[in-house]
């Protein structure tokens, strides 16, 4: 009846004749006011829909939160939820997207223009500083600091390396810690006219002396990008976008160092993420342009070029030397090699490129960090039924006395 009823008023729309709603409400048993409401609708039946239950509508003041936060886009968003949640609990990235697109939700945004510059595999390593960036703990501790960013120019494989300075030896710290992550050296560097690298009096531009040696022991060029020219850093500066994802968690790490391990986390991802150019991960690619790649230089070459960095082997003690006082490591680099990296007041511990522990530096003799204490306790008692936490506590206490 229904339907009937609504095939009549569409037949007479199109030949423009109004109907008379009191016939067709006697013809069809229905009321008046309904007949005339269908030919206001056009003949169709409005459907009261209620809107679907998405899995993000819990989260929606959070993504409200994160949007409001400078510089961060939508990849960074879910990124930082699902590092957090879950993707059992977020969805895919598409979904994301369709959530926020369906209810106006648009973070900060910021465009720049990138002009492409192809290169062979193992040809080019792309360098630039993301500079002055601050994180806030938890605690109210603002940290402040640099990352540089380095990309392969094929494969687009990132390296990201903590900062504190920005001088020509921590740039040069940063490219051999890089180096020693990629597993070789490509063809050349390519970098903008940092002061890091050159100096420029009357227009005129040199590299710094330290800068030219390094070049001709490691037998790599080190490029200066010029000014209006295809040749770019456009890649390296694209990867900057993923370090906005840091964003996200600001306000949310505890210390220095988680934030160290919250870098080295989304480094990680980053190479795992499909680059929207290659349509692959990066990781996948540099497999390949790896074997391009040439034999890094001398070791003790490189590590000549890198100051104030001290390299021990860790005894039983779990303790490193630095300037009469003894820093904790944990127990699984017992006998094994690792380079301190005093920065500023800070004593940051490597093994290889992984970043151990970081001390704050001071004049007491024994400094144990507490897991470290207690981890080595359970590898030493067995007896289940000892406390360990509460010896490793009064032990600490203790030690802490004699030590300063």
């Amino acid at each position: 009846m229904e339907r009937n009823i609504i095939g009549d008023l569409l037949i007479l729309k199109q030949m423009n004749i109004k109907p008379n709603f009191s016939e067709l409400a006697r013809i069809y048993d229905m009321d008046r006011h309904t007949v005339a409401k269908y030919w206001r609708e056009g003949g169709i039946k409005k459907v009261e829909r209620k809107p679907r239950k998405s899995i993000l509508d819990k989260y929606s003041d959070e993504i409200t939160r994160l949007f409001e936060k400078p510089g961060v886009h939508k990849r960074a968003a879910y990124e930082y939820l699902l590092d957090r949640y879950g993707e059992d609990n977020i969805g895919t990235y598409n979904n994301f997207k369709y959530y926020t697109w369906k209810r106006d939700m648009k973070p900060q945004k910021t465009v720049k223009p990138h002009v492409r510059y192809e290169t062979r595999p193992g040809q080019q390593l792309q360098v630039d500083w993301k500079e002055n960036l601050r994180m806030t703990t938890i605690y109210g501790e603002v940290i402040e600091f640099n990352l540089m960013t380095s990309t392969l120019g094929y494969s687009r494989e990132h390296i990201f390396v903590y900062t504190k300075g920005k001088t020509t030896e921590d740039f040069l710290r940063c490219i051999i810690d890089t180096l020693y992550r990629l597993g070789g050296t490509p063809e050349h560097i390519l970098t903008d006219n940092m002061t890091a690298v050159v100096s420029i009096t009357n227009g005129s531009k040199r590299k710094h002396q330290k800068i030219r040696a390094f070049e001709k022991d490691s037998g790599m060029k080190i490029r200066l990008c010029k000014t209006r020219s295809p040749q770019t850093k456009g890649k390296d500066e694209s990867a900057n976008r993923f370090i906005s994802w840091l964003n996200a968690y600001d306000g949310e790490i505890e210390n220095e160092e988680e934030l160290i391990h919250l870098i080295e986390k989304i480094n990680r991802r980053v190479n795992n993420t499909i680059n929207q150019t290659t349509n692959m991960p990066p990781h996948v690619l540099f497999e390949k342009e790896k074997e391009y790649l040439r034999p890094l230089p001398n070791k003790v070459m490189l590590d000549s070029y890198v100051d104030n960095v001290i390299t021990q082997i860790v005894p039983p003690t779990l303790l490193v030397t630095y300037n009469g006082s003894g820093y904790s490591v944990p127990t699984k680099f017992i006998n094994k090699r690792v380079k301190l990296v005093p920065i500023e007041n800070k004593l940051y511990v490597y093994f290889n490129t992984e970043l151990v522990t970081v001390h704050q530096i001071n004049k007491n003799k024994f400094n144990y960090k507490h897991d470290h204490y207690q981890e080595a306790l359970h590898h030493t008692i067995c007896n289940k039924d000892i406390d360990i936490d509460a010896i490793a506590e009064e032990n600490l206490k203790l030690l802490e006395r004699i030590g300063k």
